[in-house]
């Protein structure tokens, strides 16, 4: 459904989406936004140029904006929490040294708020089997982990409408696939309000721009495909990286997604960090091979994460800060939380 970019569910999703863009410039205070990533490993350039950029401008523009580290979600498809710790932190300097300022922006995990959580109860309750069982992206992260159809595996979707209505969220950046869950945060917040009375938003998705960026063989950028370039990695790791990156026996640089994946997202990584098309990299380069278009490529991303990676080893000299910057986003969440709670409670007859 979501994939179909015809289909008259993607089309009405879009025309919300492109209405609120245009409304979010001129009134961004009416907006709060939920977002969040897995604490499975170091962020990359696909988190970049995919979701934490687009955060940066919304947090900028003046969205109250929250930001959920999900470190419970890690045991959905895992049978271990170790280096989450670590991982955690890690996430936390990447976020601040990519713009997120905590001033602006609550940073929080899912563990140290027990409220969010604790809406799980009477949302499972608004929920059918079968409509978890048909959500696109528990069936696609079963498949991708191999692992067992874990309870919290298959309650996902509903764990995610937990994190978005705990703080009214009422927008959410997505990509396309990702649409289905924000239809059932939706079908919750709305079967919530119409059982015991009104207390949630519905939220809408808010529809990136952003490039997805391929990893080094083509693919998408993923930690688990061993094809990402982190945000935490020196120059010298992402000139390793990209050297042995896979290309092809043609010695002229041309963009061709299909046919060259390798060639081509070594352009589109250009690309992305220099300004320029594919198509204008590729013609500089021209017959002197891909010895030629990874030096260039090189050069480009470290020059790129050149003022990330200095803000990231001034707050890696810090973490006493770091920490605390965790420990009061998590103060604020919990207060956010907590009164969130106690609404549901109230309009649920449950205050005794």
């Amino acid at each position: 459904m979501a994939s179909d970019l015809t289909s008259d569910t993607f089309l009405a999703s879009k025309k919300i989406s492109d209405e609120i863009k245009a409304d979010l410039a001129v009134h961004p205070e009416k907006y709060t936004m939920l977002t969040g990533d897995r604490p499975t490993g170091r962020l990359h350039m696909g988190h970049y140029f995919g979701t934490i950029r687009e955060r940066v401008a919304l947090q900028n523009a003046g969205v109250t904006t929250r930001i959920i580290i999900a470190d419970y979600q890690v045991i959905t498809d895992r049978d271990t929490t170790a280096n989450i710790a670590d991982n955690v932190h890690n996430m936390v300097i990447d976020y601040l040294a990519c713009g997120i300022d905590p001033e602006k922006t609550i940073i929080f995990t899912h563990s140290a708020v027990p409220a969010l959580n604790q809406l799980m109860l009477p949302f499972l309750s608004l929920v059918t089997e079968s409509e978890l069982m048909r959500n696109p992206t528990v069936k696609a992260e079963q498949e991708a982990s191999g692992h067992a159809l874990t309870g919290l595996l298959l309650s996902y979707p509903v764990h995610q409408a937990c994190d978005i209505l705990f703080c009214k969220g009422n927008v959410v950046p997505v990509g396309k696939d990702q649409l289905p869950h924000i239809e059932q945060t939706r079908q919750i917040a709305r079967r919530f309000n119409e059982r015991y009375g009104h207390v949630f938003p519905e939220p809408h998705g808010l529809l990136t721009d952003a490039v997805e960026i391929p990893g080094l063989d083509g693919r998408k950028m993923s930690k688990s495909y061993g094809n990402a370039i982190a945000l935490s990695a020196t120059e010298e790791e992402t000139a390793k990286l990209i050297k042995k990156s896979q290309t092809d026996s043609e010695r002229m640089i041309t963009f061709d997604k299909e046919n060259r994946p390798g060639v081509s997202a070594l352009l589109t990584t250009a690309a992305l960090t220099t300004g320029r098309t594919e198509q204008d990299i590729a013609a500089e380069i021209g017959n002197d091979g891909a010895g030629a278009l990874k030096r260039y490529v090189t050069e480009s991303v470290n020059a790129y994460l050149a003022p990330i990676r200095e803000r990231r080893r001034e707050l890696e000299g810090q973490p006493e800060m770091v920490r605390e910057i965790l420990h009061e986003g998590n103060r604020r969440a919990n207060e956010i939380a907590n009164a969130t709670l106690d609404e549901v409670r109230e309009a649920m007859g449950m205050v005794y």
